[in-house]
């Protein structure tokens, strides 16, 4: 399946809403939405058009879109996921990257933006399929991420590469306001800690670059540094609890120079509390 088939998996007529949060995680800005995807010429053509209804204000002339080539700057896993966003990070730019997971008729998109390498917020972009009646999650909780989960990651490279793919097993304990993890791999082993700030945000700021962890609506998650690394790589991560005890994850992935080099997928179970 190449790259253009599995961005035909999100065809549709997306119904939903753009929410706006601050950097802390706080819901600003609702405005409902409607996003159609089609495809044309035999599915060699997708049109887009982009729907918003603010709230006591005029509808806006609709954003249209056409695609037939993908751009550089965009990877597609098998699954339907994607990982979309700069290409080169720059301090004097904005910067930021869109990623998003399709799942059982449901879309959930999240953008993360940065203005001078400081993390400013972003837009969460929860979508149901038009005719579908389902109803949204629960925000994602503390509580549930408690555990050990067995995952499969895979890494998509831009140059379109053979994907690499291997388990994963991540810990995840609490002592406290404290939350301790333990992520290992056959490649690589990391460890943090983080400080639970209220409902809906951890802070892991026992290292020189810090990140923080959102809890948001419909069981997503948004995980950043609060400034990006000068020299540094870094990833962007957002998450989604697919059901209860299942969650996907992905990563887009920079090297020291900013560059980014890859996009990681992880799928994984939670086996025990």
């Amino acid at each position: 399946m190449n790259q253009w088939q599995r961005f035909l998996g999100n065809l549709g007529d997306w119904r939903g809403s753009f929410s706006q949060f601050s950097s802390r995680g706080k819901i600003v800005n609702d405005i409902p939405t409607r996003v159609t995807l089609e495809g044309i010429e035999n599915n060699t053509c997708v049109q887009q058009q982009v729907f918003k209804y603010p709230p006591g204000e005029p509808e806006p002339e609709p954003i249209q879109l056409t695609y037939r080539t993908l751009g550089r700057n965009i990877l597609f896993f098998e699954t339907g996921y994607f990982s979309f966003g700069s290409v080169q990070f720059s301090p004097v730019a904005d910067f930021g990257a869109e990623q998003g997971f399709i799942h059982n008729q449901r879309r959930l998109r999240l953008v993360q933006l940065f203005k001078n390498g400081e993390f400013s917020g972003g837009t969460l972009i929860r979508e149901v399929l038009n005719g579908v009646e389902i109803p949204e999650s629960a925000p994602l909780t503390v509580e549930e991420l408690i555990g050990k989960w067995r995952g499969i990651v895979t890494t998509e490279y831009p140059d379109l590469r053979t994907p690499d793919s291997y388990e994963s097993h991540l810990v995840i304990s609490r002592q406290g306001n404290q939350l301790q993890q333990s992520l290992t791999t056959s490649n690589w082993q990391l460890s943090s800690t983080g400080e639970i700030d209220g409902d809906n945000r951890i802070l892991f700021n026992r290292t020189s670059e810090p990140r923080q962890l959102l809890l948001l609506p419909d069981g997503a998650s948004c995980l950043c540094p609060l400034t990006i690394p000068r020299q540094k790589p870094f990833f962007l991560e957002i998450g989604w609890r697919l059901t209860p005890g299942v969650r996907a994850r992905l990563l887009r992935n920079y090297d020291a120079t900013g560059q980014w080099v890859s996009s990681t997928q992880i799928l994984e179970e939670k086996i025990t509390d």
